[in-house]
């Protein structure tokens, strides 16, 4: 992997009467007969253990999320419908919605887009939303958790299996950009230490997991940036809170040292996998991902949820969203 910052931004018979029947000798030549024609019709019979070998499985579902169009660039603000359309002709088998890209929280907007993509036969497989539990501020924790709680409802009405969370940062570098460039790394506020941090976003995911468990909803915890930067500070919180409805979210765009042994310490615990790529070059970074050496590595942890696409290059969408799609298809289109 090459990181390359840019230099721009049983039914019963019980009780049923007993039916007896004598065939003929001539009946029983005709049925006969007539079996044999068949199986010489159908071909040499194919066990179900020649159809598919021993200890194989399926191949992942790939999906998009929504983001990959939106990428929060004014000229493909497209609207999720639009996003959904776009997913089905091009061969998706699901969708992951951005909670930032949503126009609404009505109830009767969130049924429409569950029947658009139920009438497209895909399926809504993951809700991405943004907190920050990283603050000495408890009004803003508890603003965050009550955020939290509000996408795990939103996610259970739209039949939603799992929504991706993050820990948040501590907020001390001037602006994204300024984070990128820095490669995710920023100072902790002052007078206070990591420890503290993963305190806050341990005490504050513990609080959305009863809800969570309510909802039948699995939070995913993902390897975003700030105490989620490493696949240790991801692993630690999942460890404190010690809930199976908190998982992660395995971005493979998001580890930019050592990543795919840090990909291999997250993956056991994995509900979702986002994969990114980058054609056209990235708006902060470029990664160079090996995707056959990802796939060794969900095969190794048998992981047989779904992979979602997030495109993040410059790139035309309509082209390279499709090229993406192949990669992925290609690198774990064999089991």
């Amino acid at each position: 992997m090459q990181f390359q910052p840019n230099r721009s931004t049983a039914s019963s018979t019980e009780g049923r009467p007993r039916v007896e029947s004598r065939l003929s000798r001539r009946s029983l030549l005709a049925a006969s007969a007539a079996g044999t024609f068949m199986s010489l019709a159908a071909g040499p019979a194919i066990s179900s253990a020649e159809e598919k070998p021993a200890g194989s499985v399926r191949p992942n579902r790939i999906a998009v999320s929504t983001y990959s169009y939106w990428r929060f660039q004014d000229d493909t603000k497209l609207p999720i419908e639009k996003c959904i359309d776009l997913a089905a002709d091009q061969g998706f088998d699901g969708v992951e919605i951005l909670h930032m890209q949503m126009e609404s929280e009505q109830r009767g907007y969130l049924q429409k887009l569950k029947r658009r993509a139920f009438t497209q036969g895909l399926d809504l497989c993951g809700f991405s939303t943004h907190q920050t539990f990283v603050s000495p501020d408890p009004a803003v924790r508890k603003k965050n958790i009550d955020h939290t709680l509000n996408c795990i409802e939103l996610a259970y009405e739209m039949g939603i299996p799992t929504v991706r969370v993050n820990t948040g940062r501590w907020g001390t570098s001037k602006d994204f950009d300024e984070l990128m460039k820095n490669k995710g790394i920023e100072p902790r506020l002052e007078g206070y230490s990591d420890d503290d941090g993963f305190k806050w976003v341990i005490d504050s995911l513990g609080e959305c997991i009863k809800k969570a468990e309510e909802c039948g909803v699995v939070l995913g915890l993902e390897n975003h940036w700030g105490l989620g930067r490493t696949a240790a500070g991801v692993n630690r919180i999942v460890d404190a809170v010690n809930s199976p409805w908190l998982q992660i979210t395995a971005d493979t765009g998001n580890f930019l040292d050592n990543t795919y042994e840090q990909l291999d310490q997250i993956m056991p615990r994995a509900v979702l996998v986002q994969a990114k790529t980058y054609y056209g070059g990235g708006t902060w970074y470029t990664l160079d991902i090996d995707y056959a050496r990802v796939a060794e590595i969900l095969r190794r942890h048998k992981y047989r949820g779904y992979i979602s696409l997030e495109f993040e290059g410059k790139e035309d969408y309509a082209t390279a969203i499709p090229k993406s799609l192949a990669v992925l298809r290609q690198a774990v289109g064999r089991a």
